[in-house]
């Protein structure tokens, strides 16, 4: 049982609290976006998953931490395995991923899922175990590379083994690009495809080459990017390949894991190097178009990562509105004194605006995949959005958390230190933010995502009806934005790209929570919240200037504590040029 902080030592213990049921605005949120009744059909996968977060799966995610895989180059007949042992805890994380959850085959199933529900399971999962879910996401983003551009034979061979939820029959998935000499200039890549032709006439492929970064390098299944002979340089000469780690007769393929690397984070999954020794592989789709077409893998394990980045802000959020709630100091609780209370609140609004992004972006996908040339654009601008900016935020959110727990929260036998070290990777995997920020303004300059998604924001404002103050700054802002981006896009001003992304992103998801919080009436708690976020994080504000409109503490626990607020509350948190 855990401690409440009301006595004994006064260390608040978030263990086996229900993580789900004390963040009321996720089931909100769900049961808006996703209907009602579909939501009371996974309300109580969810609370039960809730539940576990805080103690078994916590539990097994600390103790696979401290026991990271072992890589195991041969057996001691001397015979070359490249086995790689995995804890027990981390096999049961798996089991709990894949089969339970099946948080990589819910696209796959043939039972047509919304890809809310399958982003609502991660965000929920990985505030016990982020490492783990890189394999699940590249298991499903390489499932769907192979659908889309596969030959119908590959796909009839391995789609059964990649999108089941029998563990003992489940081909784990992996992507391998990046080498020595191409990190995210991947237009470098030297690995070699050497073609030749089998017995039966049919075109062969082998692989040579280094790969320097290959997490879940022991994966069944991985996508490869290699030149083949003759083929031009630069991204354009590139091939996709698949790589089995078995060949049809059951021997191992030619490709050696050298070593696994000793990371900050993430440590109970492998990440390793891989030497490619003249391995069998299948081309994926038309040689030269093989980075295109990897990255729509990349674009579905980035938006993974922003799910991720989101799911692990909201960890900590709530451990540290845990301790805040229940610890006491000088004779009243953490969360009652002004200076606890502002710390929460910058927690509080990138928490939220995370949380607004991956959903909308999500139901965004969903209409993207059924074929809607709209929704493709908009989500070809909303995926590296994400990525950039709600990763970056998480490495800041994650820290200021485990502040609030003090010092225990420095100790590695609770959370904070592992979710800071994790949230780390959020921004460099897929990816750095600056690499992320240049495909922002590629999707703005070259693929035209602009429009479409402006046109999406604007409808959803129109729906929403604020008052007219409100409505008035949202749009005045969004425009600056827009425009904005789109100028920075013309001039191919890569230096401003950060700036006017991060504006965008602020407008953007303030828009969204605006938008849920008209649906949500009468409680206005996320119009509130999205007022907050063009205050602090869109308006010019002189640093100099006292904060004159702070909020009121009264004000400030009903947004911390889940509490209804009215209209008028919401529309105080205005800044003070724009309240009615």
């Amino acid at each position: 049982m855990h401690q409440d902080g009301h006595g004994g030592n006064n260390i608040p213990d978030s263990r086996n609290c229900n993580f789900f049921a004390s963040d009321k605005d996720l089931g909100a949120l769900l049961s808006l976006h996703l209907g009602a009744d579909y939501y009371s059909g996974i309300k109580k996968q969810l609370f039960d998953l809730g539940g576990r977060v805080t103690a078994e799966l916590d539990e097994l995610a600390l103790l696979a931490d401290r026991n990271p895989p072992v890589l195991y180059p041969r057996n001691r007949r001397a015979e070359p395995v490249d086995h790689i042992e995995k804890h027990p805890a981390y096999i049961k994380l798996e089991e709990v991923a894949y089969s339970e959850l099946g948080l990589a085959s819910l696209s796959h199933d043939g039972k047509n899922n919304p890809p809310l529900l399958k982003y609502a399971l991660t965000y929920l999962f990985v505030q016990a175990e982020f490492g783990l879910c890189c394999p699940v996401s590249m298991t499903d983003s390489l499932t769907r590379t192979l659908c889309k551009f596969g030959e119908p034979d590959l796909v009839a061979r391995y789609l059964p083994f990649l999108s089941t939820r029998d563990f003992d029959q489940l081909y784990q998935g992996a992507m391998f690009i990046t080498e020595q000499q191409a990190g995210s200039d991947v237009g470098q890549v030297a690995t070699r495809a050497v073609c030749s032709q089998a017995a039966d006439g049919s075109k062969q492929w082998q692989l040579y080459g280094d790969k320097w970064f290959c997490s879940n390098p022991d994966a069944e299944l991985a996508m490869v990017l290699a030149r083949p002979e003759g083929a031009p340089e630069g991204i354009h000469g590139l091939g996709l390949f698949l790589l089995p780690k078995h060949l049809p007769d059951g021997t191992r393929n030619a490709y050696r894991i050298v070593r696994l690397k000793p990371k900050m984070g993430t440590r109970s999954m492998a990440s390793g190097e891989i030497v490619l020794e003249g391995a069998t592989a299948y081309l994926i789709g038309q040689i030269g178009r093989g980075f295109q077409q990897m990255a729509d893998m990349i674009n579905m394990s980035r938006l993974s990562n922003g799910v991720r980045s989101a799911g692990l802000m909201r960890r900590a959020l709530s451990e540290a509105l845990h301790v805040a709630s229940h610890r006491h100091a000088f004779g009243q609780r953490l969360i009652d004194m002004p200076l606890m209370q502002r710390q929460l609140l910058k927690m509080l609004l990138p928490t939220e605006q995370g949380r607004s992004m991956f959903m909308h972006t999500a139901q965004m996908l969903g209409r993207a995949d059924a074929g809607d040339a709209s929704a493709q654009g908009a989500v070809r601008l909303l995926t590296p959005l994400i990525k950039f900016r709600t990763c970056r935020d998480a490495r800041r959110v994650t820290g200021d958390a485990m502040e609030v727990r003090g010092g225990l929260g420095y100790i590695e036998e609770w959370s904070d230190a592992r979710i800071v070290r994790d949230a780390h990777l959020g921004s460099i995997w897929e990816g750095t933010s600056n690499i992320v920020a240049l495909d922002i303004l590629r999707a703005v300059k070259r693929a035209g995502a602009l429009p479409p998604l402006l046109a999406h924001a604007l409808a959803l404002l129109d729906e929403a009806g604020l008052p007219a103050a409100s409505d008035q700054l949202f749009r005045r802002v969004l425009r600056q934005a827009a425009d904005n981006l789109l100028q920075v896009a013309e001039r191919g001003d890569e230096q401003s790209i950060r700036q006017v992304g991060s504006q965008f992103y602020h407008v953007l998801t303030a828009l969204f929570m605006a938008w849920e919080s008209a649906r949500l009436a009468p409680d206005y708690r996320r119009l509130a919240i999205a007022h907050l976020v063009l205050r602090h994080r869109v308006l010019p504000r002189d640093p100099m200037q006292l904060d004159a409109d702070a909020l009121a503490p009264a004000l400030a626990a009903k947004l911390l504590e889940v509490q209804p607020c009215s209209l008028g509350e919401a529309m105080a948190c205005l800044p003070a040029g724009a309240q009615p």
